[in-house]
């Protein structure tokens, strides 16, 4: 069984051989192209007009210029073909000018210090109606590992740039690649380690796609530098995706002003197993979802800047964020799946609708018209059944027209920080869930319409309040909540109009009596809203209230009870 252990010390064993082979010149036999002819110095290579065909496992080192032809391996005996790009331009108006037929596995090696560039046909001629293969500039039916400190380009003018029909590594190179459809394709696994890839791709950026068997359809980045301009997903995998770390400016489907058809997958980060990042920089601007999955999404550190017409984060099972810095710039729904749970990590989201959903349900199209901006949704998920937000600490900051924090089922929160500017419309809330919201840590601000505003619910261990004000108040009207003696509880600055607020912290007391202000002044400093020394000039006194019970509900609730 393949496994990406073996995949990365075939890539190293590769390495090395490669400093081997140079060492050993005696061994290697030299391909010279030249235009329309081809010269080979050296055994394991035959010619025939404008094809050379390599028939022995071995080294070759090729040059020169190939206007319209074919370099092909064809190996029957077991053992490894490596070939050494060391500065070539193969070009053929009737295949693919690279194809690896049959080889136990194969290497290709960039020279240091070379440019090398592969450019494919429009349309291929293939011997019979049958056949299909090769489909891509550069093409392996094997193992194959690319590797080497030159440089490559690759133009894909019929179908994929590079593809294996088994594994394809990646190391140490830098790769150019734009497509009619598909960059990069390892069928069966995608390694990709320290490598600088610029692709603009018609389809799917970076892929892996063996629908058949459930180990092998994965994608693992080790590091590197990936900018990806995609028609489709940006990185694509059948299984799992992992990053371990590295650089990625992501574009899909036209970016996150584009519309995209119910059908068409455009999405940033895509697997259908687990997406897993545990490091890395990510710059995602998407028509759909920025990170998904048809399982679980697992978020252990990692920067991210998203813009997208969908979600920022989707998952169908679960998502856990265990650490990073998430910056949702814009999205339809922020982050959204069955079952949420954030441990840590800063985490801003700007969203048209919900800004974090717990639902779930199968994915299906949102019906013509769309969300505001006018893309289609393609995973709506339904109010059914029991869905968990659970957050034990990292700082969660929201502002959403629709729902803050939208629980089909029920919130747990142990710790952390929350802060919530919520919708302006009553049919919307900055708070809303269906089962029960259990606050027993953490400090919780929500702020937002009236209509529909809820806190957190009685079975709490931590106090929690609900406010709802007799008249609405402009954005950037302060609310502040102090003890009868003067002591700062809460000063806080929401970005959106508001009128109501929903509280909870651990400084709140039974037997304490507090006084609310609204408006007045702020002149400290402030983090997302939150005044964080005791900076505040009076306004009006609105209120006050002694805490009796768990829960304290001011103003008119509308019969809303936790």
């Amino acid at each position: 069984m393949k496994t990406r252990t073996l995949i990365i010390i075939f890539g190293l064993i590769i390495a090395l051989f490669s400093i081997s082979a140079a060492a050993a010149q005696e061994s290697i036999t030299a391909i010279n192209l030249q235009g329309t002819a081809i010269n080979v110095d050296g055994a394991g290579a035959v010619v025939s007009g404008s094809t050379v065909t390599i028939t022995t496992p071995g080294t070759y080192s090729l040059s020169g210029t190939l206007d319209d032809g074919q370099i092909l391996v064809d190996a029957e005996q077991d053992g490894l073909v490596t070939l050494i790009l060391n500065g070539v331009t193969l070009n053929s108006s009737t295949s693919a000018p690279l194809y690896i037929k049959k080889a136990s596995i194969a290497a290709i090696i960039l020279a240091d210090g070379t440019q090398n560039s592969v450019t494919d046909a429009a349309a291929y001629i293939y011997p019979s109606a049958d056949e299909d293969e090769p489909n891509a500039a550069i093409f392996s039916d094997d193992d194959l590992t690319i590797s080497g400190s030159g440089a490559l380009n690759v133009v894909a003018n019929y179908n994929d740039g590079i593809a294996s029909k088994d594994s394809l590594t990646i190391a140490d190179s830098v790769i150019a690649v734009t497509s009619v459809d598909d960059g990069i394709r390892g069928k069966d696994s995608l390694v990709i380690t320290a490598a600088n890839l610029t692709i603009n791709a018609q389809g799917d950026g970076l892929k892996s796609d063996n629908e058949d068997d459930t180990s092998l359809g994965y994608i693992t980045i080790e590091s590197g530098l990936f900018n990806i301009i995609a028609g489709g997903d940006a990185l694509q995998a059948q299984t799992t995706l992992t990053i371990n770390t590295g650089g990625f400016n992501l574009t899909s489907g036209g970016g996150s002003s584009a519309v995209i058809t119910a059908d068409h997958s455009a999405k940033g980060l895509k697997a259908d197993v687990s997406v897993v990042v545990n490091g890395g920089t990510f710059v995602i601007n998407s028509a759909d979802d920025a990170l998904h999955s048809n399982g679980s999404v697992n978020l252990n550190a990692g920067a991210f800047t998203i813009a997208t017409a969908d979600d920022g984060i989707h998952a169908d099972t679960s998502i856990t964020i265990n650490g990073g810095l998430i910056n949702i710039a814009g999205s339809y729904e922020g982050i959204e799946s069955a079952v949420i749970t954030i441990n840590a990590g800063d985490i801003h989201v700007v969203s048209s609708d919900d800004g974090i959903n717990v639902a779930g349900g199968s994915n299906a199209a949102q019906p013509q018209g769309g969300p505001p901006g006018g893309n289609r949704r393609q995973d709506r998920f339904a109010a059914v059944g029991d869905y968990y937000l659970y957050i034990n600490g990292g700082t969660i900051v929201v502002n959403a027209n629709g729902d803050g924090l939208d629980a089909n089922g029920s919130i747990e929160m142990s710790g952390g920080l929350v802060l919530v500017n919520g919708p302006t419309e009553n049919m919307n809330g900055a708070l809303d869930y269906d089962g029960y919201f259990n606050i027993t840590g953490g400090t919780f601000i929500a702020v937002g319409s009236a209509g529909m505003a809820q806190t957190a619910g009685d079975s709490s261990t931590q106090h929690a309040l609900l406010l709802n004000l007799n008249a609405g108040q402009a954005a950037g009207t302060p609310i502040h909540i102090e003890t009868a003696d003067g002591q700062q509880v809460l000063t806080f600055v929401p970005a959106k109009a508001y009128q109501s607020i929903a509280f909870s912290s651990p400084q709140l007391s039974t037997g304490t009596t507090y006084n609310v202000y609204i408006g007045g002044t702020v002149t400290g400093t402030t983090v997302d809203g939150l005044a964080q020394t005791d900076t505040y000039t009076p306004g009006s006194q609105y209120t006050g209230f002694t805490i009796s019970s768990i829960i304290t509900l001011l103003g008119e609730t509308r019969g809303w009870r936790p």
